[in-house]
């Protein structure tokens, strides 16, 4: 049995798509074209498989885990400690959680491993697997144990999402340079075109960080598998976004991805499923260089981009909007004489045929099982 086909459908749908394709066609009579609107009103319309997608309850999930990796000399630039950023995002102060409070898209902050106690909050998670991640240069960033327990903690939160848009970052100090590891080392992309910001990054900067995750990297050169990756190299934040990329996949949500954690929780995700990619859209908040590298690894690019430098998660939310409108060409009536009555499907129950083999021992990547 293929715990791939049972974890994550494939949109991929001919009978659908020349369907869609016609109802778009009747939207723009006359030769008139809307561009990249079209093909992504078809990718959405694929995701929810009906002729008519309409989204509901979008939630906004942002992961915050620090990194032992830092230690080592990562310069944080002034109120950019994880604890600070989950503050004031909390508080509202930052423009995030504006934008995303005018697109109405409900704003939650999971703590997988900040360094820190946060107080209490109603829309402050506790998941946290532990004080941060140990420095992946002295030993293994996390225990495969823990790896596998962060992503248990992300598909139960993924199970219990609500409607069925889900945008994804992560934060958190020295997540940029573990996620690049992860990447680097999954896909043979050199570190260093992943951790370039531009041509205003100095050479000494650059020095620094190829200086860490160089040692990083010879310390664990000999792993391959990889969840065994992600638990040498990885954070929290990017294991329990795995699980939740998985689980939320499974139920035919829209993922908007934004920022390198993202990118790289989506890389291990699609090494478990493959057809998760089907359902991601890339955004950014960053006009970090690293992150083309990054999502040219998908073949992809943002769809938007804003010019921003701002909290990952930005760049999604103002993606949002677009979404919807893509959506809108397909959901609204196209005539007096069509009745507006077509629903999003419901979102499917999660294969539990998949957690059955996940459990065995002789299938999946092995470790402790999932469930």
């Amino acid at each position: 049995m293929s715990t791939n086909r049972s974890l994550v459908s494939p949109t991929s749908h001919p009978a659908l798509e020349k369907a869609l394709a016609e109802r778009l066609a009747r939207r723009c009579p006359h030769g008139m074209q809307l561009g990249l609107l079209e093909a992504v009103a078809m990718r959405i319309g694929l995701m929810q498989g009906t002729l008519r997608p309409r989204f509901q309850d979008p939630q906004l999930l942002l992961f915050a885990a620090d990194h032992g990796i830092a230690v080592d000399g990562i310069e944080v630039p002034e109120g950019q400690h994880t604890q600070e950023l989950v503050r004031q995002l909390l508080d509202g102060l930052l423009p995030l959680s504006v934008f995303a409070r005018n697109e109405s898209v409900e704003l939650a902050i999971i703590d997988c491993g900040v360094a820190e106690n946060l107080p209490a909050h109603d829309r402050l998670l506790a998941r946290k697997i532990a004080y941060g991640t140990r420095n992946s240069r002295v030993t293994s960033a996390m225990s495969v144990e823990q790896a596998h327990a962060a992503m248990r903690a992300g598909m139960e939160l993924g199970n219990k999402l609500r409607g069925n848009a889900t945008l994804l970052a992560g934060i958190g100090v020295g997540g940029h340079e573990s996620a690049a590891m992860v990447l680097s080392k999954l896909t043979d992309c050199p570190i260093r075109d992943l951790l370039l910001a531009g041509p205003q990054t100095s050479k000494e900067e650059l020095a620094l960080a190829m200086k860490i995750v160089r040692g990083a990297q010879a310390r664990h050169r000999a792993v391959i598998d990889p969840i065994e990756v992600l638990a040498a190299l990885g954070g929290f934040e990017i294991a329990v976004m795995v699980g939740v990329m998985l689980m939320a996949a499974g139920r035919r949500h829209l993922l908007l991805i934004d920022g390198m954690a993202a990118c790289a929780a989506l890389m291990i995700a699609s090494r478990i499923a493959p057809p998760v990619t089907d359902y991601c859209i890339f955004c950014r908040s960053h006009t970090h260089q690293g992150l083309d590298q990054a999502t040219k690894l998908f073949r992809a690019s943002p769809l938007v981009d804003f010019g921003l430098d701002q909290v990952d998660g930005t760049g999604a939310v103002l993606t949002w909007p677009t979404l919807r409108a893509a959506a809108a060409l397909l959901s609204a009536p196209l005539g007096d004489d069509e009745p507006d009555t077509a629903d999003p499907p419901a979102a499917p129950e999660f294969d539990q045929e998949f957690v059955s083999t996940y459990n065995d021992p002789h299938h999946g990547f092995g470790g402790p099982p999932m469930y």
